[in-house]
């Protein structure tokens, strides 16, 4: 390795979990999604070739151990279980093969269940909250097995529904379960499992938390009653597997709660409702002696989300203070995930914090991103910005259960910034049967990804900036301090232009399409600020104006629209020590599905928090001098005392000529959406060209 890189040394020795040697201390964390066995889909459990193609490309990419998603152990839909598919197995026997071929290494994880954490759809709520129609489609999808708890409780995604008890037949069901499956997948070659999971507020870890187990049983009430499942799982699958089979346990080290759907802020004071760090002590302890082999650890539960989950506004290494003390009560190694930078973790590697690195969502934006570091090749790496719009992108509002479309909701581990991840099928890159002159206008990251993308293909491109540097509004959202992966996605994306034969034109301002001599024309110009009918709204400061620092604004600021760029923009000015206020037309924040829960519930809670004043259900009346008038659902003013109002109240598409024969509009130019929907309509457009 070069000078630079002896930085990530400590990354790239060996290690062992048992008996199995690990080449280094990289480790793909699981991610719902990515299983194997594709259990979320209509025809039940299979064995998942594109997942197969997922981990086999990151494998040849130099990636220690790879920990693939969750594998339930009983079908969502049909309710087999899956032990009872021997040709799966017969399948990842050959897939196994390949796999160590690399010098990777890989455990399968298996799942007890989600219980009060199962994401319920809008879709499939109102199914289960009916008698008739719940036991109508019970052959298909049995709800209350799913949502089966270990006491009655309110559902984390359907606050009206009211989990059942588990039933003690059903713990032994999943315990014989895990022993039968754990079995078959060693016989298959995979070198270890991981038992999902003393972690994120799941099933066991539900069991294992006084707080969500009120049994009375043996299986709640004392610490060891609690936590009894767990250790009957690790100890049923080490009687027909031997003791040197590897068995690993995700495990949230703290829970993070405050409560019920309400979590703890970093740095926080608070009172634990969940696991402590004085129980975390003993726990891991009793887990390593029950038989586990491993801790792939983090924190948090569904309750707060955003410590398992972390988005942009958690900070870097977030879980790596909590964990590296956990590893002090144990003898067997600690893996520590969540945002981790890879200098940081090779750091603690060798300082002997942490045995391994946890990296979940990178690997689905780049999957050579191990590779680029070996080969000190750091600015190649393009970086994920902690979006969760692809990978992640179950939401919540108050009132719903999880809105993202059912669809989209079955389709996890893609990526927003990478749209071959988990879609290979669909979108890849193929030269064109004949090379074209195109022109693309706009040089935000839609304009950038679809030039890039043509370039690949072997078309001659020429893009077109009307401004002085490339990257579009998406310059604005970046501003922020806790946007720096925004910042370096830029910054990625202006040195990948530069790796192409296009000709990037700078300054020039397209107004007449005839000037351009091309076959094709993209155009991919954006969207404009709504403008609102408000009297004093022309003397409200835009929100990609203040993102820019255009404009500055006072001590106390109303921003108008509580979506995602509002209450980010809020957050923003809290940051920076203003007294911000949210108005916003809906009965929540961030209601727009697609946004992940994740990353919502850190801002309601942010705000709740801190005291940010937020007036849900309320109209902008006017804006005057010093003041603000609202008007809330039932017709009554309020009036608001302000130095400054920023308005974030949506964009409309701005698309600068109309579509044509030879004429393709993408991005926010055809229809308002995120980087997502951005990237990935550019692709739409530019794989037919």
């Amino acid at each position: 390795m070069s000078e630079r890189n002896k930085t990530f040394d400590p990354l790239f020795t060996p290690w062992k979990i048992r008996d199995v040697e690990i080449k280094n201390r990289i480790v793909m964390c699981p991610m719902g999604g990515t299983s194997l066995f594709g259990w979320f889909e209509l025809g039940g459990c299979h064995f998942d070739k594109e997942a197969a193609k997922l981990f086999l490309e990151r494998a040849n990419n130099n990636v220690g151990l790879i920990i693939p998603g969750i594998a339930p152990l009983r079908d969502t839909f049909w309710g087999k279980w899956l032990w009872q598919n021997p040709k799966m197995f017969e399948e990842l026997k050959d897939f196994m093969d390949e796999i160590h071929k690399t010098g990777a290494k890989l455990f399968v994880q298996l799942t007890a269940g989600m219980g009060r954490s199962w994401a319920i759809t809008e879709l499939v709520a109102p199914l289960h909250k009916n008698k008739i129609t719940r036991a109508i489609v019970k052959p298909i999808i049995d709800t209350s097995h799913e949502l089966a708890s270990p006491s009655p409780q309110p559902s984390r995604w359907a606050h009206d529904i009211i989990c059942p008890e588990m039933t003690k037949h059903q713990i032994e069901e999943i315990i014989e379960a895990f022993a039968k499956t754990a079995k078959l997948c060693m016989d298959a070659g995979v070198d270890g499992v991981e038992v999902h999971a003393v972690h994120e507020g799941y099933l066991l870890d539900q069991f294992a938390i006084e707080f969500f187990n009120k049994r009375t049983d043996e299986y709640g009430g004392s610490f060891e009653n609690r936590y009894r499942f767990a250790a009957e799982v690790v100890k049923a699958i080490k009687e027909v597997c031997g003791e040197n089979f590897p068995v690993s346990l995700r495990y949230s080290v703290e829970s993070k709660m405050k409560g019920f759907c309400e979590g703890a802020m970093p740095g926080e004071e608070y009172e634990e409702v969940g696991r402590n760090m004085a129980e975390s002590e003993r726990a891991a302890k009793y887990l390593q002696d029950a038989g586990y082999d491993m801790l792939n650890a983090d924190n948090g539960t569904y309750d707060s989300w955003y410590w398992a989950h972390p988005p942009m506004y958690m900070p870097e290494n977030c879980n790596l203070e909590d964990v590296a003390h956990i590893k002090q009560f144990v003898d067997i190694p600690v893996v520590c995930a969540g945002r981790m930078d890879a200098e940081v973790g090779a750091k603690a590697v060798a300082e002997g914090k942490i045995d391994a690195v946890g990296v979940a969502r990178q690997f689905l934006t780049d999957p050579e991103w191990i590779t680029k570091l070996i080969e000190d090749r750091l600015d190649d790496i393009k970086p994920c910005i902690c979006c969760h719009a692809g990978c992640f992108n179950f939401s919540s509002s108050k009132g719903h259960a999880n809105t993202q479309d059912l669809t989209d909701t079955m389709g996890l581990a893609r990526c927003a910034l990478n749209p071959e991840t988990m879609q290979s099928k669909k979108y890849y890159i193929k030269p064109a049967k004949k090379a074209k002159t195109v022109a693309v206008i706009g040089g935000g990251i839609g304009g950038m990804e679809a030039a890039i993308l043509l370039a690949k293909r072997g078309h001659k491109v020429t893009l077109y900036e009307k401004t002085d540097s490339l990257g579009g509004v998406f310059v604005a959202a970046a501003a922020p301090s806790f946007k720096e992966k925004d910042r370096a996605l830029i910054a990625w994306y202006k040195r990948e232009i530069t790796k192409y034969p296009i000709e990037v034109k700078l300054n020039t301002e397209i107004t007449n399409i005839n000037e351009l001599d091309a076959d094709e024309i993209i155009v991919a110009t954006g969207a404009k600020a709504k403008n609102i009918p408000i009297k004093g709204a022309d003397t409200a400061v835009e929100a990609v104006d203040y993102l820019l620092g255009n404009k500055t604004v006072g001590e106390n600021v109303v921003v108008i629209g509580g979506g995602l760029t509002g209450c980010e923009i809020a957050y923003d000015l809290y940051l920076n020590g203003k007294k911000p206020t949210i108005g916003e037309m809906q009965d929540d924040l961030i209601t727009t599905p697609g946004v992940c829960l994740a990353n919502t519930s850190y801002l309601r809670d942010f705000f709740k928090t801190n005291g940010v004043s937020v007036h849900l259900e309320t109209s902008l009346v006017e804006i005057g001098e010093g003041f603000v008038t609202l008007k809330d659902k039932s017709g009554d003013l309020i009036n608001v005392a302000t130095d400054s109002v920023i308005l974030s109240v949506g964009y409309n598409p701005a698309p600068v000529f109309k579509k044509s024969k030879k004429v393709h509009i993408i991005g926010d130019a055809a229809s308002v959406g995120n980087l997502r929907t951005v990237i990935w309509g550019a692709w739409d457009v530019c794989m037919k060209l």
